[in-house]
């Protein structure tokens, strides 16, 4: 028994969508870690406007994370260890 082209063709876009899906940085809160300090490494690391760095960082803040960045899987890594080397608490997961 074969499988019909549509269906094919189905599965196979199901499987390219999931490839396609971005990656996501996350910074979470710390007790260690000021807020003026994560407010200017998201200005230094990813030259984000002061106003912009102050929303994801009061989002640290209240909500306990914030997504800081997105993309492929490679820049969220080097994001995520670039974050941690400035001493965040940092991590990279597949975007839900």
């Amino acid at each position: 028994m074969s499988i019909a082209p549509a269906e094919q063709t189905t599965e196979e876009i199901s499987a390219t969508e999931d490839l396609d899906v971005p990656w996501i940085t996350l910074v979470w809160n710390d007790p260690v870690n000021l807020m003026s300090y994560v407010t200017w490494v998201f200005q230094t690391h990813f030259g984000y406007p002061t106003e912009h760095a102050e929303r994801l960082m009061m989002d640290v803040h209240h909500k306990g994370r914030a997504v800081v960045s997105t993309g492929p899987k490679e820049q969220m890594e080097s994001d995520t260890e670039a974050l941690q080397g400035y001493g965040l608490w940092a991590t990279y997961q597949k975007d839900s």
